[in-house]
This record gives structure tokens, C-alpha cells and sequence, in this order.
């Protein structure tokens, strides 16, 4: 099979909608695979590693790097395992139950230069796994692992080696209500998402076989489900900040066809001790105050953001640090999306506030948004 016949395989997956039906014991699963239902139970390190019986599930790493020559960079390192046949009772190893894509982006901060790269292959020995009980990710020589509460992510490809070692003083963030992340008003349209929002990293960049120590810090989003999003919704927005007071916010909207917000957008204030509380729609608002055209995708993307929340006395300005950050994954997903490192300023909670974090944004490419 193709890259061009993979690509579509995985929009597919992404966004076609399902039927769900019940098995003898009551649960609702989606062609055999589990819904996100509420009332699921965290374990961990049991949740950081794979959930084969939902149908899609992503590893996510984004990240601020400091490097001792006083370089800056973002970072993006993205593992997704795509379910094929859950119901299969062929025993090779070689049977295609999954497959498995991932991107790995770099943002030089200090010249401008982006970079990204990505990867499609079918499950198999020495290919490509996702293990159960644990964190245990590969993509080839791509890797995420954990190591006695330390979480290991590698990535080579065309000169350019990332090697990290995170870890967090935070316990991981549960979002949404009652253990699922709601995308859409149908039963089973969400997923099961946790965050670790603020994880100390260290390790080691090199491009052209110039190495350099690097130091800084990363967020790390689980999301795992089955079928998520509605037909009419066209993509979404989100945004992970970190703030210098060690609270972070998550927040996402959904985005109609027609350009209206989905009431199903939310997100999630975290405090410096782990505490939470959730934010429905009506909590807050997302305003993009200008437009970047990308000359690759042609795509018209709203950026520099404005974010308020009313409730907490919180006003927050999210600016870009490149405009160019858009990966166009014709080799793999066949999509093109917007992800990239900012600043933050503003106030929070009524106080004088600046940080950092990473934004995503999909669906605003007519030309990589194929019609299903």
C-alpha cells in the first residue's frame, strides 16, 4: 500500500463517523472497539501506555528548550496508533492490527528556521509498537519510554537528533467531567485525555552533527477514544500554557463549518498544586486578532490570540514566536495543521502574569481537508 492510500486510510480513522452497538455485557463499543464512556478509572503508569481497544490514540510532547549556546527552540514529538482490525484472529506478529504515524517538528526560535518530519508504518517487529501497562512508543527510531518516572523521547531524521529526559513533580491532569473529554453531543464522541502540564526536561540537540545540551520545559497530552468528533465539526483550536506562577491552562474550541464555536469546547485551569477545575463553553473566550497565509498548504490561519475568562479576572494575549509553524504531513496523515510555540502576557486572576506553551490548529486548509 502507498503513502498516498496510507494517508486516506487515516483520515478515515480520524473522522469518519461509526455506529455503536452493545455487546452481552451492556458496553457500547464502536465496530468492536470501546467507547469513551464516563466513569473511567486513571491508573498510572497503567494509562500511559496503549488502549487497543479504542479505535485512535495519541502521545503528545510539546516543548520549550533553552540550549547552552543560548539558542531557543520549540519542539513538537507526536505518536498516534490508528486501530485496523481489533477483531482479527490472525496470530502473526505481522498482522496489521494498527498502524502507526508520527511527527517531529522543530522550531529554531533564534533564526526562524522550521523544521518537520514524519512517519508512517504498519505495526511489526522492530517497525513499529505501542505496548500496554506502560509507556513504550516506536516509530521506527523514534521512541517515547519510561524509565523509572522518567519519560525518554528520541527522534532522529536528516541531521537532526533529539534526545530527552522528562520528569514531573505534578500529578498527571484528568480533563473533562467524569473521566471523558466531551467533542461532540452524541453518546461515545469523546475521549479519555490527561495531561502531565509542566514536566522539567534536559537532554540533547543536535543538528548537522553540531550537538548542543539543552534544558527547559515540556507538556504531554494522552488522549485515547474511538469516535470523537461530529460530521459537522471542521477542526479546533487548542492552546497549553504555562505560566511563571507554575499554573498552567488547557483550553480547546471546536469549530463548525460554517466558522461558529461548538458548545462542547472546553478546558481546564490547573494550579501550582495539581488542583483543578474544569471550564465549559460560556467560561471563556478565544479571539484571533490577525491572519498568516501559509504559502505551502494556502491555508488562511487565525493566529495571535486573545483568551479571556471573565470569572477569574483573567486576560491573556497568546502571540506566535514564528508564524511559519505548519506542518503540511503529505507523507503520512495527508493533513496540514498550524502547531507552534508562543508567549504569553496579560493578567491572571487579576494579577500581572507572562509565560509560555505551544497552540494547535486544524481544519483551515481547503486543499488538505479532503471531503469524507
Amino acid at each position: 500500500m502507498d503513502a498516498l492510500k496510507h494517508a486516506l486510510m487515516v483520515i478515515l480513522l480520524l473522522t469518519a463517523p461509526m455506529s455503536a452497538q452493545r455487546d452481552g455485557t451492556g458496553r457500547l463499543f464502536t465496530a468492536e472497539y470501546r467507547l469513551a464512556l464516563p466513569g473511567y478509572d486513571y491508573e498510572f503508569p497503567r494509562d500511559h501506555g496503549s488502549h487497543p481497544d479504542y479505535k485512535l490514540e495519541w502521545w503528545y510532547y510539546t516543548g520549550h528548550l533553552d540550549a547552552e549556546d543560548g539558542r531557543r527552540f520549540g519542539y513538537e514529538l507526536t505518536f498516534f496508533r490508528l486501530g485496523m482490525d481489533k477483531r482479527s484472529d490472525n496470530p502473526s506478529r505481522w498482522n496489521i492490527r494498527d498502524l502507526h504515524v508520527a511527527h517531529f517538528a522543530l522550531s529554531d526560535l533564534s533564526d526562524g528556521t522550521f523544521r518537520f518530519y514524519e512517519r508512517l508504518n504498519r505495526e511489526g517487529p522492530g517497525i513499529a509498537r505501542a505496548s500496554t501497562g506502560t509507556l513504550d512508543v516506536r516509530n521506527a527510531s523514534w521512541s517515547a519510554t519510561l524509565e523509572d518516572d522518567v519519560m525518554r523521547l528520541r527522534a532522529y531524521a536528516d541531521g537532526v537528533l533529539l534526545e530527552l529526559s522528562l520528569t514531573s513533580d505534578k500529578e498527571p491532569i484528568v480533563h473533562g467531567l467524569n473521566g471523558v473529554s466531551q467533542k461532540a453531543d452524541g453518546v461515545g464522541q469523546a475521549s479519555h485525555y490527561y495531561s502531565m502540564t509542566r514536566m522539567a526536561t534536559t537532554g540533547m540537540l543536535s543538528i548537522d552533527g553540531a550537538p548542543v545540551d539543552v534544558s527547559g520545559e515540556s507538556w504531554m497530552d494522552h488522549e485515547f477514544g474511538t469516535n470523537q468528533l461530529a460530521p459537522e465539526q471542521i477542526g479546533w483550536d487548542w492552546f497549553s500554557v504555562q505560566l511563571d506562577n507554575d499554573e498552567e491552562l488547557m483550553l480547546y474550541q471546536l469549530r463548525h463549518r460554517d466558522g461558529s464555536i461548538d458548545g462542547n469546547s472546553s478546558g481546564t485551569v490547573i494550579a501550582a498544586d495539581s488542583a483543578t477545575r474544569h471550564l465549559s463553553a460560556p467560561d471563556f473566550t478565544i479571539a484571533a486578532l490577525r491572519d498568516w497565509a501559509s504559502p505551502k498548504s494556502e491555508a488562511l490561519y487565525r493566529i495571535d490570540w486573545q483568551i479571556d475568562i471573565p470569572s477569574d479576572d483573567t486576560s491573556l494575549r497568546v502571540i506566535p514566536l514564528m508564524d511559519d509553524q505548519e506542518l503540511v504531513t503529505t507523507r503520512s496523515t495527508g493533513i496540514a495543521y498550524w502547531e507552534g510555540a508562543v508567549r504569553v502576557e496579560g493578567t491572571w486572576k487579576g494579577q500581572p502574569i507572562t509565560g509560555r506553551g505551544y497552540v494547535e490548529l486544524t481544519g483551515y486548509s481547503d486543499k488538505y481537508r479532503p471531503s469524507i
